[in-house]
């Protein structure tokens, strides 16, 4: 399997999304046991221990640099177990799907902006035309086929934390590339976990004092342990290797990918109904990947 995917990285443009995109199960299924700061706190503490179990050797003897590297790794932490593990929980509970899935589905526009500025890129009229056509597809699922949706949106606070929450992920997604560390990625993705959790930590004496209690019950525990390993290790282990490989711009796209997963978790969990605008959406999506293949790279 191995072999196939290094002959093959673009396969990890499809199978990243399938544990990534089971953050909105998560959503969906842990919001009234756990408010959205602790989830996302939780969630980066059991990941960080987990993954210590595997790469404390490696953290220990480079140990010295951790602490040359801290404030580079606290940003990708923030950014990204941070940002984006607290602020589409918050969104959910102010805003609609629709407006989730159109908002977030600017990050790589956001990330071929930032490689460009960072990297000064080319893009050819090529990308940019695959972009347009993966962003309508996932308008097409989105508006569930009717354009009446998308010119009815009523912005509210939640669009604005999604839309934080997508120019986050396009700094962590590029700031990655830049920053040079000296960990392995799975030691790196231990030490965004702990930092991550560590940047939400002041939030949840704030959540708590302010909005929600937190109370565990054996449901919160599950649900904290599912976007531990499936949203959170895993997803993020395969993120990080997907841009080693096809680069910053191309990994991106991933975003697009996650309304079409969601789809299908719907429909097979939640039993939400699966309508033609999915698979003209998806067709959409998947064909602007196949335009914005260009943008493989071996520095972005």
């Amino acid at each position: 399997m191995k072999q196939f995917i290094n002959k093959n990285p673009l396969i990890l443009l499809f199978i990243q999304p399938i544990f990534m995109a089971s953050n909105l199960i998560v959503a969906r299924g842990a919001v009234e046991y756990l408010p959205p700061i602790s989830l996302a706190f939780w969630r980066w503490v059991l990941a960080f221990i987990i993954l210590f179990l595997f790469t404390h050797k490696e953290i220990i003897e480079k140990f010295k640099y951790f602490k040359k590297e801290f404030f580079n790794i606290f940003f990708l932490g923030a950014t990204s177990a941070g940002i984006c593990g607290a602020f589409p929980f918050i969104a959910g509970t102010t805003t609609t799907v629709v407006n989730m899935g159109i908002i977030y589905s600017s990050s790589p526009i956001f990330i071929v902006l930032f490689t460009y500025l960072v990297f000064k890129t080319t893009i050819t009229f090529k990308q940019i035309f695959g972009i347009l056509i993966s962003l309508l597809g996932v308008l097409a699922i989105a508006c569930k086929g009717d354009l009446k949706i998308l010119f009815e949106l009523d912005f509210t606070s939640g669009d604005l934390w999604i839309l934080g929450a997508s120019i986050s992920w396009a700094l962590y997604s590029v700031y990655q590339i830049k920053f040079n560390t000296k960990f392995t990625v799975f030691a790196r993705v231990t030490l965004i976990s702990l930092l991550g959790a560590v940047s939400l930590f002041p939030f949840i004496f704030v959540e708590s004092h302010f909005f929600y209690q937190a109370k565990m019950s054996n449901e919160a525990i599950f649900w904290v342990v599912f976007a531990a390993i499936s949203p959170s290790i895993i997803a993020f282990f395969l993120y990080a290797n997907l841009q080693k490989k096809v680069g910053t711009n191309l990994a991106g796209l991933v975003v697009y990918l996650y309304p079409i997963y969601g789809s299908v978790y719907g429909y097979f969990i939640f039993s939400e109904t699966f309508q033609m605008y999915h698979i003209i959406g998806a067709f959409l999506v998947f064909l602007g990947v196949f335009f914005c293949k260009d943008f493989r790279n071996k520095n972005v």
